[in-house]
């Protein structure tokens, strides 16, 4: 059994009742709740710990986010901050020891993270002194709207200075017109100095420590990289070019003659390198020829990373200088805690004083505080206290070889099972399907099949994040072509390995991977007992759908570059038009509310299954978005899952 949370007070526990456990030995309700914990940030002067806390809200049967601050290592409760419905702390930043900026967000759905709307706002940790910085309420919620008005677009923090002054840095995007704007905002005032004006939208910016902008960077309307650089002495930016594939600039040094960068020269994984400001030389931090780099390590300087995990099968640290003290430090608590992956969430500005955390395939995580003076690590809390590590399974990395000779990554989660027998396999096919990846770390989804006795494979195919530009683009235009292929090829793989019944199979997936469940129900009916499709998209012409706003343009060619615009392409990779080569049973689960993938596209695909004569199981939650979050809804979805992978897989 994992270490339970033994600090939390009384008072804590009260308001955040655990699940009660059911006599099964892996509960439905273990899976249904998230996270209680989440997020935690140690604050600049190491008294006092942020936490987003889940708190129960019995009258709208869902979990509502609130941000919550304790003192370390007691744990006692200093004060709370409730956001309004449905908007979510998506962000929030220490910026003096009691003083914090927040970035608001709107939840779209459980398998959706939450968007930002835009809104930043600061707050004393016990929920006092408020001030509205920036946003679409300026003139009603800030001290200062008079005098600046609403703001008709939205803000992002860029960073904190490290003086820790009550400032921040403060990107502003106009929803109307082409620009993009950066401001030293003073968070007790909500006073603005204009630092950038830049005639480009949507970018983000690179601040000195010295407080001088130097870059601004983000993508074209064709999703085209930019970069710019001001020079010093200079009001001018100057569009560089050149440096290969992917190029970004990330962090200074404390004495601002070095640079971290993310590059990609020529297309590969993306590797970690230190530039030396005044001569360009690159020193190459991290550097893996299968997947680029993953979390990065910082140590009590806080200056540069001293390693980064790899980001291909079990995560691995690189260390960038064996005998860096941050790494010394880093090696010493990894062996207390053998199989886990230990990351450094943040220390306190003497640096005595360390919040980290510990998590594995089978373990949701704990987050312990340690001091550098005693050499004593107190365990704060642990995620998900419903779980128990022990009853997991086990995900082994995997790595195949596609039918065109591509090697490919992902993770096979094994049920326990006797020896020499064959278990049923659920193809679990991740969303995006650009960008998002698989990883080795605990999977909810995975588990809970695995708990029922499935094999559970999940395959990064082309398209996919963390192996660099070019893999991610190999899978442009091949939705229902390439990246199915990638998948039935990894099927093929598992039932090779003999421990899967090749005659008892499914596929289940959300979002893209909900359009992969029907594109593959259709394309191999010999190969898949059945399907289920969550929050898909079944019918590619609805996502040039217009959805009248300023990033029309970007997006149509966005998708245009993605997904295709012929028309013939498009329904040649519709399930929709394909439903009458669909053979297997099939479970349609919705959201009413759902903004990324439209309603109407399950109730087509639904319409098009009856017309074949294969009318689905259908779940419609006319409240939700894209992904369930009311305990009822969430319990009745796994409820019908289990029921439904049982009825045709035979367990």
């Amino acid at each position: 059994m994992r270490l339970r949370s033994a600090v939390l007070c009384a008072a804590l526990l009260a308001a955040l009742p655990l699940a009660s456990l059911a006599a099964s030995p892996v509960p439905l309700d273990a899976f249904v709740h998230k996270d209680r914990f989440s997020n935690p940030r140690l604050s600049p002067d190491g008294k006092h710990i942020m936490i987003t806390v889940l708190v129960p809200d019995q009258e709208k049967d869902r979990d509502i986010p609130v941000l919550m601050t304790f003192t370390v290592p007691g744990m006692q409760s200093v004060g709370a901050i409730r956001l309004p419905k449905f908007q979510v702390p998506l962000d929030y930043h220490w910026i003096t020891n009691t003083r914090l900026a927040i970035e608001k967000g709107t939840e779209r759905g459980s398998i959706e993270a939450p968007v930002s709307n835009g809104e930043v706002l600061a707050v004393e940790m016990d929920g006092s002194k408020f001030e509205y910085l920036y946003g679409h309420d300026m003139f009603k919620s800030s001290t200062r709207g008079e005098r600046y008005g609403d703001d008709y677009g939205y803000g992002d923090i860029q960073d904190i200075p490290r003086a820790r002054n009550g400032h921040l840095y403060l990107a502003s995007h106009p929803w109307e017109g082409s620009h993009s704007l950066l401001y030293d905002i003073d968070s007790r005032y909500a006073t603005r100095k204009l630092m950038a004006d830049l005639p480009h939208p949507d970018l983000g910016f690179l601040i000195r420590n010295d407080g001088k902008v130097r870059y601004a960077f983000g993508h074209d309307d064709h999703s085209e990289p930019l970069l710019f650089r001001q020079d010093d002495g200079s009001d001018k930016w100057t569009r560089l070019s050149g440096h290969g594939r992917r190029y970004w600039p990330l962090k200074f040094s404390l004495d601002d003659k070095q640079m971290l960068v993310d590059w990609s020269p020529a297309g590969g994984p993306d590797k970690l390198v230190r530039e030396d400001v005044a001569t360009g030389k690159r020193v190459t931090l991290f550097e893996d020829a299968t997947g680029s780099y993953g979390a990065t390590l910082y140590g009590p300087d806080r200056n540069m990373p001293f390693g980064a995990f790899t980001t291909v099968g079990k995560p691995e640290v690189r260390y960038f200088d064996e005998n860096d003290e941050g790494a010394k430090l880093h090696k010493l608590l990894s062996a207390q805690f053998p199989g886990q992956s230990l990351y450094f969430i943040n220390f306190s500005d003497d640096g005595n004083t360390l919040l980290f955390s510990v998590s594995s395939d089978r373990d949701p995580g704990s987050y312990y505080l340690f001091d550098r003076k005693t050499m004593k690590a107190d365990l704060l809390f642990s995620s998900r206290e419903e779980i128990d590590p022990e009853q997991m399974a086990p995900r082994r990395p995997i790595t195949f070889k596609a039918r065109d000779g591509l090697v490919l990554h992902g993770f096979l989660t094994m049920p326990a099972h006797p020896e020499g027998s064959k278990v049923p396999l659920v193809l679990l096919p991740h969303g995006g399907p650009f960008g998002p990846s698989d990883d080795w770390y605990f999977d909810s989804d995975a588990q809970f099949l695995a708990s029922r006795g499935y094999a559970v494979l999940q395959v990064n195919y082309r398209g996919s994040g963390n192996r660099g530009p070019d893999f991610k683009e190999s899978g442009y235009r091949q939705w229902g072509g390439k990246i199915q292929d990638d998948l039935v090829d990894g099927v093929r793989w598992a039932v090779s390995t003999g421990e899967v019944d090749g005659a008892r199979m499914c596929v289940f997936g959300a979002s893209f991977g909900g359009y992969s469940a029907l594109m593959l129900a259709a394309r191999e009916p010999s190969l898949f007992k059945c399907a289920v499709g969550y929050a898909g998209v079944y019918d590619l012409s609805l996502v040039h759908k217009p959805k009248n706003n300023r990033w029309d343009d970007a997006a149509a060619n966005y998708f245009k570059k993605t997904v295709g615009s012929d028309k013939a392409e498009l329904d040649r990779y519709s399930p929709t038009l394909l439903a009458d080569k669909i053979t297997a049973p099939v479970l349609l689960v919705h959201g009413g509310q759902d903004k990324n993938a439209d309603i109407e596209n399950a109730e087509k695909m639904r319409a098009a299954l009856i017309k074949a004569g294969r009318p689905p199981e259908w779940f419609l939650a006319p409240g939700e978005g894209h992904g369930f979050y009311t305990t009822k809804n969430r319990t009745e979805f796994y409820q019908r899952l289990e029921a439904f992978l049982a009825k045709n897989l035979g367990q």
